[in-house]
């Protein structure tokens, strides 16, 4: 019969805490959040890819009408015979060294003037291989399909990323803008700022506020607010009207204290990985997991240090006691998700 492993955890937040306050976590805004009307844009068009050893595709009908399509631009236009239209992409069947791909490029946050150049993406709609090949046109427009100009033209020779996926590659520097990009951030005279994803909650948005109107008390009341959980709009003072980057670049460096996010468990099943914010706590619970029974929650002997002090075991410390007895990982993955479902896990579990 297995040796049954009891392991009795009655941790306390005293047990678990240096003695003393914790200090308070202190970081700017721009380490938590970013500027509305900052995002990257994604440019996107079709291209062909010449100089293939055979891996292009053969007698398919959209790489001919690509091909004549940039001939027939090029002043190279096929003949037909007359009174039988699209009789010309008959002499393109054989052709096996041309692919049509689909070509991306990611503009920055900050925008793109017209000469930048930046790196390109392509990936193959058909054919067996881009090794060796060369992007010779592409005519790339904006994330608006509406939107019909060429912001940048792409060529160059592809580099694959990955030798295993020979459908995929990238051209560096092989995209040429061709109109300017803006990426404007005041708008009615205002400025909004996004809480990044694990920071958006009512509390952090609301100390974002309170830190902003400290630094601008004479502003008024209705100089900055939260409008949900990710948004807090900033109206623009009368002396930043005519430089409203330097105010920007103000408010992001203001100091905001304790921008702590709901406590999560974080499993990482591919890596192996578990990270716990420090204050996850489980609440009291008897879990028999294989050969180990856990007993964790509140100690008899419990002495309060503080009324605000939180009599729930950490759930950290439950983990590096399993960690010292040598439980493997996956039963303390069972372990923590078994918790979570029985209503005694005091956060949010994330299992990715």
């Amino acid at each position: 019969m297995k040796f049954l492993r009891t392991l009795i955890v009655t941790l306390v937040a005293a047990g678990c805490l240096l003695n003393g306050d914790p200090c308070n976590a202190r970081t700017v805004l721009r380490n938590i959040c970013r500027v509305k009307g900052q995002e990257e844009n994604v440019l996107r068009g079709m291209g062909l890819v010449v100089g293939l050893a055979g891996t292009g595709e053969a007698a398919d009908a959209a790489t001919m009408r690509s091909l004549a399509r940039a001939m027939e631009i090029m002043g190279s236009p096929i003949p037909e015979l007359p009174l039988a239209p699209g009789t010309g992409l008959k002499d393109l069947e054989k052709v096996k060294n041309v692919a049509l791909v689909m070509v991306t490029a990611r503009v920055p946050a900050t925008g793109a003037r017209r000469g930048d150049q930046l790196d390109c993406h392509v990936s193959a709609i058909n054919g067996k291989s881009l090794a060796g090949g060369r992007l010779a046109f592409a005519a790339l427009q904006g994330p608006n399909t509406l939107d019909r100009r060429t912001y940048a033209v792409c060529e160059g020779a592809i580099h694959l990323e990955n030798p295993s996926n020979p459908l995929g590659g990238i051209i560096s520097g092989g995209c040429q803008m061709e109109e300017d990009v803006f990426t404007p951030f005041v708008h009615d005279g205002k400025i909004t700022l996004l809480l990044d994803e694990y920071h958006a909650n009512f509390q952090t948005a609301t100390e974002v506020v309170e830190s902003i109107h400290a630094l601008y008390s004479s502003e008024g009341d209705n100089f900055v607010q939260a409008r949900n959980a990710s948004e807090i709009c900033i109206q623009l003072p009368e002396r930043y009207q005519e430089d409203p980057v330097a105010f920007a670049a103000e408010i992001l460096e203001a100091t905001i204290y304790s921008p702590e996010p709901e406590a999560r468990v974080v499993i990482n099943q591919k890596t192996g990985s578990i990270v716990i914010s420090g204050d996850v706590t489980i609440g009291d619970v008897v879990v028999s997991h294989k050969n180990v029974v856990i007993e964790a929650g509140q100690a008899a002997t419990f002495t309060a240090v503080d009324s605000d002090q939180t009599e729930d075991a950490k759930l950290q410390s439950l983990v590096t006691a399993l960690n010292s007895i040598k439980v493997p990982h996956q039963d303390v993955v069972e372990i923590i998700k078994g918790i979570a479902h029985n209503g005694k896990l005091h956060g949010r579990l994330i299992v990715e």
